[in-house]
């Protein structure tokens, strides 16, 4: 894979964290971490997928590496809203 296509992988796992933390309706951070949630987003999603017997939607390939951008999008939601489930602060009264 050569520089230009990493670059290119790294902007659409961007995209896909963005997305899935703007569903969840809670955000970790900034773009490395919309990166870093768009890949922990797909691997949870292709898991997720496998085990019901889902097949793989809208996948973008990329000088020979695979991203599926829905499963990405779906994944990051759930992971972003687990975290935001744990993490959010709560108030005192």
């Amino acid at each position: 894979m050569t520089i230009l296509g990493f670059i290119v992988l790294l902007v659409i796992a961007a995209l896909a964290g963005s997305l899935g933390q703007a569903i969840a309706g809670y955000s970790l951070g900034g773009c490395l971490m919309s990166i870093l949630v768009g890949f922990i987003g797909a691997w949870l999603g292709l898991w997720i997928a496998g085990q019901l017997g889902l097949p793989e939607l809208w996948v973008i390939n990329i000088q020979g590496e695979s991203f599926p951008v829905v499963w990405s999008i779906i994944g990051s939601a759930l992971f972003t809203a687990v975290l935001g489930l744990i993490f959010r602060s709560r108030r005192v009264s």
